[in-house]
C-alpha cells in the first residue's frame, strides 16, 4: 500500500498597512457609542488601506514575508493559489498570475479562488488535494490581499456586523512531505438561500456603478434582506460550524495511537474575527480556554487572511504550541462555513 502523502505548512507571512481606524474613529463615523464598538462589536482598532496599498500588491508583500521565513525559493513553487479578493486593482483580472510573476515564481501556474472569508480553508483543501493527486505538484503558495474596508459604509447600520472589516494580506507555503504542521481534514458547508442577502448593489451586469448609483451609496456592501438573513443565520450558523469541525476531525484520520480525533484533541482555535459573544460561544462549545485562541481585535477582520494572522499571533503570544491540533474555522457571506485541521509542530 502506498503511504499517505503528508502536506505541511512551511511558513506563513502577513502584511498590514500603516493606517489604523480606532473604535473612537468608527464611533464618530457611525454614531454608535465607542463602548459598543469596542465591547459588543469587538473592535479596538483595525488596519485600513493607505492610498498606495492595493490588494494584490499587499499579497506580494505577504508572500515575500512568507518566503523570507524559509530556505525554499520562489522558483520552487509549482502552483500559486491567489486569494486576493474581487475588489482589487482591476476587474476581470487574474491576480494570481501577477502575484506569481512579482515574487519570481517563474515555474508556477496560478489561479484565483474566491469563497469570501472562508477562502483560505478552501485553498488549503485544494492545495492538499493537488499535491496528493499530482506527483509533479510539490510546493503550493496560498496568498492574497484584502481591502474590503473600502466597501463599508459606516453610516449604514444594516452592515454594522461588517464594521470590523479592514485591510491587509496573508500568505501560506505548503510542501509535500514537510515534516511539520501537517494539513489533515477539511470540510465545507454552503447555504445558497442567503447568497443574495449581502451584495454591492451597483457593481455588476445587473446594475453598473454609474455616478448616480455611487452618489446614492450603492457601491458599498449592503445587507439587502436583513430579516431573512438574520433569521436563517441565527438558526443554522453555530450548528453548521460545529458540523464542519466534526467532519474535518473525522476526515483527519487517526492519531498515532490509532484513535480517532475528537474535539477533546483540539489545542488551538484559529477562528476569524467575529463578535466577542460568538467567539466565547465557540470556545465553550469546543471546551477550550480563552488562551487557546487569539482574538484579533487589534488587527481587524482581514477576511480569509485572518487564518495567517491567527497563526502569527498565536506563535507570538505563545498560545499556539508544538503538538497542538489546530482547527482553522471560517465563514463567508453567501453563506459558507468551513473548517480545516492542522497538526502543528
Amino acid at each position: 500500500m502506498t503511504p499517505a502523502t503528508t502536506v505541511g505548512i512551511v511558513s506563513v507571512g502577513t502584511y498590514s498597512p500603516r493606517t489604523v481606524m480606532t473604535a473612537a474613529d468608527i464611533a464618530a463615523a457611525s454614531g454608535i457609542a465607542e463602548e459598543v464598538i469596542r465591547d459588543k462589536f469587538g473592535i479596538v482598532q483595525k488596519f485600513v488601506g493607505d492610498p498606495g496599498d492595493h490588494p494584490n500588491e499587499m499579497a506580494v508583500k505577504a508572500a515575500l514575508d512568507c518566503l523570507s521565513r524559509t530556505d525554499i525559493t520562489a522558483d520552487e513553487i509549482d502552483v500559486v493559489i491567489c486569494t486576493t479578493e474581487e475588489w482589487k486593482e482591476y476587474t476581470v483580472w487574474t491576480a494570481g498570475i501577477n502575484l506569481a510573476y512579482e515574487i519570481g515564481a517563474s515555474k508556477a501556474w496560478a489561479m484565483d479562488v474566491h469563497m469570501r472569508c472562508a477562502t483560505t480553508v478552501g485553498a488549503l483543501k485544494l492545495a492538499k488535494d493537488m499535491i496528493t493527486a499530482d506527483p509533479e505538484v510539490n510546493t503550493v503558495l496560498i496568498a492574497g490581499g484584502y481591502r474590503m474596508s473600502d466597501l463599508i459604509d459606516l453610516t449604514n447600520s444594516r452592515t454594522s456586523f461588517m464594521f470590523n472589516i479592514g485591510a491587509g494580506a496573508g500568505a501560506m507555503l505548503l510542501r509535500r512531505g514537510w515534516p511539520e504542521n501537517h494539513v489533515l481534514g477539511s470540510h465545507i458547508i454552503c447555504d445558497g438561500s442567503m447568497s443574495t442577502h449581502v451584495i454591492v448593489p451597483a457593481s455588476g451586469t445587473k446594475q453598473f456603478p454609474t455616478d448616480e448609483m455611487v452618489a446614492r451609496k450603492q457601491f458599498y456592501l449592503d445587507l439587502v434582506e436583513p430579516d431573512a438573513m438574520k433569521d436563517r443565520l441565527n438558526a443554522v450558523s453555530m450548528d453548521n460550524w460545529m458540523a464542519c469541525v466534526d467532519s474535518a476531525l473525522r476526515k483527519s484520520g487517526t492519531k498515532p495511537d490509532g484513535a480517532r480525533y475528537t474535539t477533546a484533541d483540539i489545542g488551538y482555535l484559529n477562528i476569524l474575527l467575529i463578535k466577542p459573544s460568538g467567539h466565547q460561544d465557540m470556545l465553550r462549545r469546543l471546551g477550550l480556554r480563552e488562551d487557546q485562541s487569539v482574538y484579533l481585535n487589534h488587527i481587524g477582520h482581514i477576511g480569509e487572511q485572518d487564518a495567517m494572522f491567527s497563526i502569527r499571533e498565536g506563535i507570538r503570544q505563545k498560545r499556539l504550541h508544538q503538538g497542538d491540533l489546530m482547527v482553522i474555522l471560517a465563514a463567508g457571506i453567501g453563506y459558507v462555513w468551513a473548517a480545516s485541521c492542522v497538526q502543528w509542530g
